[in-house]
């Protein structure tokens, strides 16, 4: 029997914490959205309340390749030592504002592709909150990770929009694992829309990624994400797509 070349090389997703997921892939360590703080608030236009902190500390988390950075900025997605962590990085990738505004930040716009050895890391398109968010949410990104012999990995990034889902799902083919921020983030800004998927918005979006392997990320740790994890693990039971569903322990390692 020929082996599957897709099991020759191992896929794991560590959970730090809210939206700090460290992914080994294909040989490379990435790290999605660095958030480091110790459990505080955050004034500014919205206010925003760290409940728990990370996992694991810089220093535990070890040597990053990649950094994988929707936006920076929120805080729930880059806080103040996560930034301090950016320089150890080898690579930073987010988007082109982020870039003007961040030193050694390497700007993609959307299916604009940044190669590492084999790898290509596409940015694809994402939308923090809903049509129009943009004006006061600012701009996001999403990753799609790929390389010859390997599973093609989504990382949605702050992306509340089902519809950019379906437009990636369609233009990327076949993806073998989501890793999608959930939780239904929500301060208010837009009313009772969401400015990352919810559990039933996360549902539809499983359904239009075929049969992808979800990790569901950035569900936990702030006050200001409105639906619990239990809940999703719930909603994608009743639709009935939990055998799809793997649910990462902080700190522990997934194999996916």
């Amino acid at each position: 029997m020929t082996e599957n070349p897709l099991t020759e090389n191992p896929l794991t997703l560590i959970l730090v914490g809210g939206p700090t997921a460290i992914i080994e892939y294909a040989g490379l360590r990435l790290l999605t959205d660095p958030t480091f703080d110790a459990p505080r608030s955050y004034e500014g236009g919205a206010a925003l309340h760290k409940l728990t902190g990370p996992a694991l500390g810089p220093d535990a988390v070890g040597a990053i390749d990649v950094v994988l950075l929707s936006h920076d900025q929120h805080p729930d997605n880059l806080d103040e030592a996560g930034r301090a962590f950016l320089p150890r990085a080898g690579v930073v990738l987010s988007t082109p504002e982020a870039a003007q505004r961040v030193d050694g930040v390497v700007g993609l716009a959307p299916w604009q592709v940044h190669r590492i050895g084999d790898v290509r890391i596409t940015a694809v398109p994402a939308l923090h909150g809903p049509e129009g968010a943009e004006a006061l949410s600012g701009t996001v990104t999403g990753f799609v990770l790929s390389a010859p012999g390997e599973r093609v990995v989504y990382v949605s990034g702050d992306n509340a929009s089902v519809e950019r889902v379906a437009e990636i799902a369609d233009r990327v083919g076949r993806i073998d694992v989501a890793v999608l921020f959930a939780g239904a983030a929500n301060v208010g800004r837009f009313g009772d829309s969401d400015l990352t998927l919810n559990a039933r918005t996360a549902v539809q979006a499983a359904v239009l990624l075929g049969d992808a392997v979800i990790v569901p990320v950035h569900a936990e740790g702030w006050h200001h994400f409105s639906e619990t994890r239990e809940r999703l693990v719930r909603e994608f039971g009743y639709a009935g797509l939990a055998d799809r569903l793997r649910v990462p322990e902080a700190g522990v390692p997934l194999a996916l």
